[in-house]
């Protein structure tokens, strides 16, 4: 095939690119996308059937906490090497916990990590989009359910947004550390 000045150009084969690695906690990723999506599908569609609010209201509070549930013990574990939760000390203040896999087993896959970020931002916007189109349907019943949706979907990337800034700290801790340490052994090793 000729270029612009009539030469013609070697016919290749596009470079072979490395293949993208697949999610390496595929059933963990189905779950976590299951439940959200779900949630909302049924909030959306739940006034085209027939049926009470109460169903509506449970099944739809159901599956939010099974995604909460998840998403906080299973998904963040498993994607992410994350895990948070939230313990009431005795004087009634709340004292924050936070785990994180070590740097040596720390191997996240970037597909895993991308799904888990990705709708664990897009669930709270999704929900407060729906929360505004209930206030101006005037939709009080069903503005419950997503008041629900917010606080559960808050809390969990609130809790994995500290959780992270923790891990990165840690990181940051045991590198400074090793950094001193060596800079010690050279300053004082040396005589």
């Amino acid at each position: 095939m000729p270029d612009a000045q009539g030469t013609p150009l070697p016919v290749t084969a596009p470079p072979a690119s490395p293949e993208q690695p697949s999610y390496a906690h595929p059933m963990a990723a189905f779950f976590l996308m299951f439940f959200k999506g779900a949630a909302i599908f049924i909030y959306i569609f739940c006034g085209w059937f027939p049926t009470d609010f109460v169903i509506n209201f449970c099944l739809i509070c159901f599956l939010l906490v099974c995604d909460f549930w998840t998403v906080k013990n299973v998904s963040g574990r498993l994607m992410v090497g994350l895990r948070w939760w939230n313990e009431v000390s005795e004087s009634g203040g709340s004292d924050w916990k936070f785990e994180s896999l070590e740097e040596g087993q720390r191997t996240v896959n970037k597909k895993d990590s991308f799904v888990f970020w990705s709708l664990l931002y897009a669930a709270p916007v999704a929900w407060c989009v729906l929360g505004l189109i209930a206030i101006l349907k005037l939709n009080i019943d069903y503005l419950l359910l997503v008041v629900i949706a917010v606080l559960l979907s808050g809390a969990n990337l609130m809790g994995y947004l500290k959780c992270s800034k923790a891990a990165q700290n840690q990181i940051k801790g045991k590198f400074n550390s090793l950094f001193a340490s060596g800079l010690r052994a050279y300053m004082f090793g040396r005589n």
